[in-house]
């Protein structure tokens, strides 16, 4: 079983375009989405539109569960909190019908999926030897995703890992996994491309992907719809 692995689109359809073409080339057998489909971009409705009719497996993250209203918006501050709102204001009656049914943990095919961590699958970020061992003893699959933080990385028990730039080749082995696919649209690891992972079970590989995509369409787009400038410079610039 194949599986392609998507997390943080963020409102950018250009990214979503571009990475969905990316793994329709390699014809995986089934679609997962870590969470947070809106917040920070201008195409928040289209963008669930797609990950819906196109995924398999879902969660939510911390930013739709907030324009979902089942965290308080007072939980964002700054430029999050402005996006929040906006989108919230013109998320799409279907849009939040979708959303609502996302949960912020689940698995498939065994797969534990957290769109935070175990221990928090909401809001912890998964940056830390720490974070990673929490989660890790928390979970009993061999392969644990995990997103939210917008970093591509791998760490095995076996003591490997860290980040995980495009081309990353993983043999599974034996060992124990955590995996973040990192972002579709809004990298912050330093490369902005929008990232995604194949990931296969059978095999037992797990291959982390980059895709180039029109950062221009995307920041103008955010600049039309009035939201802070900070949000479409930070695109070109993976930060």
């Amino acid at each position: 079983m194949r599986a392609a692995v998507i997390s943080d689109v963020h409102g950018n359809l250009a990214a979503l375009e571009a990475v969905l073409a990316s793994i329709d080339e390699r014809t995986p057998d089934e679609l997962w989405c870590l969470g947070d489909l809106v917040g920070y971009g201008a195409r928040p409705n289209e963008c669930c539109t797609t990950v819906r009719r196109r995924s398999t497996t879902c969660l939510a993250g911390n930013h739709d569960l907030a324009v979902r209203g089942t965290i308080d918006l007072m939980e964002f501050s700054g430029d999050a909190g402005i996006a929040a709102r906006w989108t919230r204001d013109v998320l799409a009656p279907e849009s939040l019908a979708y959303l609502n049914t996302l949960e912020p943990s689940g698995t498939a095919h065994g797969v534990e999926l957290f769109h935070g961590s175990a221990y928090d699958p909401v809001w912890e970020y998964v940056l830390t030897a720490e974070a990673v061992a929490i989660t890790l003893a928390l979970t009993e699959s061999q392969v644990v995703l995990v997103g939210h933080s917008h970093v591509a990385l791998h760490v095995s028990t076996t003591g490997a890992g860290g980040l995980a730039p495009d081309g990353t080749n993983l043999e599974l082995g034996d060992a124990r996994h955590l995996l973040n696919p990192g972002s579709v649209g809004q990298p912050r690891d330093g490369d902005p491309r929008a990232a995604w992972l194949e990931l296969d079970l059978d095999a037992k590989t797990a291959s982390f992907h980059r895709v180039s995509y029109d950062v221009e369409r995307t920041q103008g787009e955010i600049r039309a719809a009035g939201l802070p400038e900070v949000l479409a410079e930070r695109l070109a610039y993976g930060q």
